[in-house]
């Protein structure tokens, strides 16, 4: 089934599906013999695999392949694999999203800056992780919850390179920040006030993989810490624990997704966070 002599009166399942049922074997395909194996146009091809990836229904490889996602490879499959964060964060920020209505991210920390994708609130999909997608660590919730629980080096290796200030409002003192930092150890909750953006404030928590190394921080973005601080956090306290314990193996597949991150009318109340108020005096 080759061409384009299969295109005339296709429907769009028809055709999504056409491209799902090549990957039945976990095989990787390249653009052209999805095209043709599902006897589509390049074009067609092209546009319908694109939005599947967007979803991570399907996964794009480096060396420029396709391979189904792991949504895709979740359907009826017993494997008890470790799911890696990349695989699962895009999940846990959907979901948060929609809890908090308000922006999500969640980061890596590489050579000193943040990796990282996000999620805003409504139908579009969450981003990719990507070269050109990074944020600076000490300005940012996400940052400073890395790098409360990074080895003292990491930290004054930050500091050297410069804390640099980004509004009025960033942090540019080193004892402020090392306060700051310690603080977020303390409580585990990380906050900034307009430090890299004028009209907003972050507030991150750590996900913590195997061995109880940290290895990523979720950050949601709201406009008034003195308003929409406890709001966000029982939400993003299940998010972050969700995934540190999928991360650590401590969940089954048919157990990874059933949770739903409650809206904050809807949660219990976090308890009151002050020393995080303390840490940005």
């Amino acid at each position: 089934m080759a061409g384009n002599s299969t295109e005339s009166g296709r429907s769009v399942t028809s055709k999504i599906t056409s491209i799902l049922m090549t990957f039945t074997e976990g095989n990787e395909h390249s653009l052209t013999e999805i095209a043709q194996l599902a006897g589509l146009p390049i074009s067609t091809a092209h546009r319908l695999t694109s939005e599947l990836a967007s979803w991570r229904l399907l996964e794009r490889t480096e060396d420029g392949l396709y391979r189904a996602g792991l949504p895709l490879r979740m359907i009826g499959t017993a494997d008890t694999a470790t799911p890696s964060v990349a695989e699962r964060a895009p999940c846990v920020l959907e979901d948060l999203a929609a809890a908090t209505r308000c922006r999500v991210r969640l980061g890596l920390l590489r050579e000193l800056e943040v990796a990282y994708i996000e999620k805003d609130p409504g139908p579009s999909p969450v981003t990719a992780f990507s070269a050109a997608a990074t944020l600076p660590a000490h300005p940012t919730a996400v940052g400073r919850a890395l790098l409360a629980f990074c080895p003292t080096g990491t930290v004054e290796m930050a500091i050297m390179r410069g804390l640099r200030p980004y509004t009025a409002h960033t942090v540019t003192s080193p004892d402020r920040f090392r306060r700051a930092l310690a603080v977020t150890r303390l409580t585990r909750v990380a906050v900034t006030r307009r430090e890299l953006e004028p009209n907003s404030c972050g507030v991150a928590m750590p996900v913590f993989g195997p061995g109880g190394e940290v290895t990523a921080a979720i950050e949601v973005t709201v406009r008034d810490l003195a308003h929409d601080l406890q709001p966000v956090l029982a939400p993003l306290s299940i998010a972050t624990r969700s995934l540190s314990r999928e991360l650590a193996g401590g969940s089954s597949p048919a157990e990874r997704r059933p949770y739903r991150i409650p809206h904050p009318r809807m949660a219990s109340r976090a308890p009151v966070l002050q020393d995080t108020q303390v840490a940005m005096a």
